[in-house]
């Protein structure tokens, strides 16, 4: 796999995630979205979303999306990137 695409497409995913709303981003908690993309590479990549409560109910939200190639000790250990949500919609540490 290569890293360096699969970390773009990570990113590319969080970019997009990151103008949701804190309703929309609550109304995910608990579902796991998979979908594959296919890379600058022609390799097909899976992409899986999950969004949860980072402590509290009803507090921060985390937004994590991770990438394989079903390929390899990647597909059991996948890279990941994620980032929180303020329920004032604000980004809380790194983004």
């Amino acid at each position: 796999m290569n890293e360096q695409i699969a970390n773009a497409l990570i990113q590319i995913e969080l970019r997009r995630l990151r103008a949701s709303s804190y309703q929309e981003l609550a109304s995910a908690v608990g579902k796991v979205e998979t979908r594959e993309v296919v890379g600058e590479d022609g390799i097909t990549y899976q992409l899986e979303t999950q969004v949860f409560w980072d402590g509290k109910k009803r507090a921060d939200i985390r937004v994590m999306v991770a990438c394989d190639d079903g390929r390899g000790w990647r597909s059991f250990v996948p890279l990941s990137d994620d980032f929180i949500v303020k329920p004032d919609g604000s980004l809380a540490g790194k983004c």
